[in-house]
């Protein structure tokens, strides 16, 4: 399969942007990828928005950034305008459904996004911690080209530790990916 995909997330600090890029680049490095995560700190960990760049391709990456994202993922209001940057007429523009207001302001009538309502999914059938988990979901199937095995695998590596404590835990984040996966492949 021959791949070159950048994916550009951002959120507010704690909202798990860091981790999704994590386990989505770990996931795609075990499927036989080359994977570059880059995540963006700096004043954002005090208050911020949170921004990860992802890239996967079947060939070496060349550079760790880049100026148009395939896929672009906004999870709060301020990431809606900070990722702006990155979203370019090809870009799939992926939000939570709350921020509809916001990117119909920042975007105007875009024609390729998709609002997911994983925070509404996270509280009502789950529990708010899953909410990235929910996210996670929906790239790995918009995206296609990961296993599900591959992404079990990095998600024991990321959240083992917790589940290790807590058993329940490995069931709900599985769930929720579950549920996003469902939600991506329902809109490819």
């Amino acid at each position: 399969m021959s791949l070159n995909l950048k994916i550009a997330l951002a959120g507010e600090g704690g909202q798990g942007v860091q981790s999704v890029a994590e386990i989505i680049t770990e996931a795609a490095y075990q499927a036989g990828f080359q994977a570059l995560y880059i995540p963006n700190f700096g004043v954002e960990q005090r208050g911020g928005v949170s921004v990860a760049f992802v890239q996967v391709s079947s060939e070496p990456v060349s550079a760790p950034k880049f100026t148009t994202g395939d896929i672009v993922v906004a999870l709060s209001h301020r990431a809606v305008e900070r990722v702006r940057q990155y979203v370019g007429e090809k870009t799939l523009l992926v939000y939570e459904a709350g921020l509809e207001d916001d990117v119909r302001q920042v975007y105007g009538e875009r024609q390729r996004r998709l609002a997911v309502p994983a925070l509404a999914i996270a509280q009502e059938e789950m529990h708010p911690r899953v909410f990235n988990v929910i996210i996670l979901g929906v790239l790995v199937g918009v995206t296609g080209f990961l296993e599900r095995r591959d992404v079990e695998q990095a998600l024991e590596h990321q959240f083992g530790h917790k589940f290790a404590q807590d058993p329940d835990l490995r069931e709900l984040n599985y769930r929720a990916l579950d549920r996003g996966y469902e939600i991506g492949r329902e809109n490819l």
